[in-house]
């Protein structure tokens, strides 16, 4: 059945705008290109979105002769303003930035360890209204959070963790009751992986990967078809609670400890490092072989717990420990899954490093933005 002539408006309207989000200004020919549209159309729904404040003229195209096509069309990047925060036990960062993602302020405050929930919370609040003022942006049309810990797929609320600061539950519900805004809460990790997708690691080629998150915890985000799964209570990629060999036991409901966790947080990584006679401060850097292989196939035992359950054909290493060991510690782990599973599975190492739970963070805001606003 073909689609009305009102729905067939909203579709060529949301395809320009993301074609401008993706590819930056465009002029009417280049649109007419992209989408498969024909001259009158694309003229009609240039005029609608100018109309609608949403496009604007930028600039003109030098390689085209001046005149109507020439002309360059872009999103109105100041249409509204967006917020991330990475959330993290001992201090919160926050970013500011505009409708194309463009960050326009940014900044960090330290929390003290047994801060009092509700003025840490306040000044974590305190500092992106400071940040949202010094960046212009009188009203914050979206905020994405990303913080350690389990989140309820369906009421978006962080769930009560033992070993996370009473102060991280305490923000989400000041930000909603403070901010004329969206507030989206989202598990750090699975922001990373958000962006090693879109923007990282995976962007080129994959739409399905698992990112293993080594840092002073561990954890993983699944990637598939280009989707986030959390699973049915948030708790999907919860492989430090795996239980592995090497370890001192098992798990249990109210610790990792005995799980893939003990093998490869940013203390076992650090006391592995010592055990070979290393710095933990530049262990990782270092070109000690025996310690990256131990280390590689510390982690090719939770690896290969992944493939053999999902088989994604692609696992990024990001967090701390994967930043820092690199293509190197990537290409160890690989060779060593490679022995212990008979799935073919590609190691990468993250391309966005600490980065990356802001820049999900600032994607889900985007998206949330623009869904409300595009047409």
């Amino acid at each position: 059945m073909a689609a009305s002539p009102s729905t067939a408006r909203v579709i060529n309207d949301r395809l320009a705008l993301r074609l401008l989000q993706d590819e930056g200004p465009l002029t009417a020919t280049q649109l007419k290109t992209l989408t498969g549209l024909s001259r009158p159309t694309v003229a009609d729904l240039v005029e609608r979105l100018r109309s609608s404040g949403l496009v604007h003229v930028v600039g003109e195209s030098g390689a085209e002769r001046r005149g109507p096509n020439a002309k360059l069309y872009g999103i109105v990047a100041d249409r509204a303003h967006l917020a991330a925060l990475d959330v993290r036990t001992r201090s919160v960062t926050v970013v500011v930035a505009d409708l194309l993602g463009t960050t326009l302020a940014e900044a960090s405050l330290p929390i003290a360890d047994g801060a009092a929930p509700g003025p840490a919370a306040d000044q974590a609040v305190a500092l992106l209204e400071r940040t949202a003022a010094e960046a212009g942006a009188v009203r914050l049309h979206s905020v994405a959070v990303g913080a350690p810990g389990l989140v309820d797929p369906a009421t978006r609320q962080l769930r009560d963790t033992a070993k996370l600061p009473a102060w991280h539950r305490r923000l989400i519900a000041a930000l909603r009751q403070r901010l004329p805004a969206t507030v989206l809460a989202e598990n750090e990790v699975n922001l990373a992986a958000v962006a090693e997708l879109r923007e990282g690691a995976a962007r080129a080629d994959r739409d399905t990967f698992v990112l293993l998150w080594l840092g002073q915890g561990v954890g993983a985000a699944v990637v598939l078809d280009g989707r986030l799964r959390r699973g049915a209570s948030g708790g999907a990629g919860e492989i430090g609670f795996l239980p592995v060999p090497g370890t001192s036991g098992l798990p249990s409901a109210h610790g990792c400890d005995g799980g893939f966790d003990e093998l490869a947080c940013a203390a076992a990584v650090d006391a592995l490092a010592r055990a070979h006679g290393l710095d933990p401060a530049d262990a990782l850097e270092s070109e000690d072989g025996p310690f990256l292989d131990a280390l590689a196939g510390r982690l090719a035992i939770g690896a290969a717990a992944v493939a053999a359950v999902l088989d994604p054909g692609c696992v990024v290493l990001a967090g701390e420990t994967g930043h820092r060991g690199g293509r190197r510690l990537a290409a160890r782990v690989e060779a060593r899954l490679a022995e212990l599973s008979p799935l073919r599975t590609e190691v990468r190492a993250t391309t966005l490093g600490d980065a990356a739970i802001l820049r999900g963070a600032l994607l889900t805001a985007r998206d949330a933005a623009q869904d409300d606003l595009f047409p």
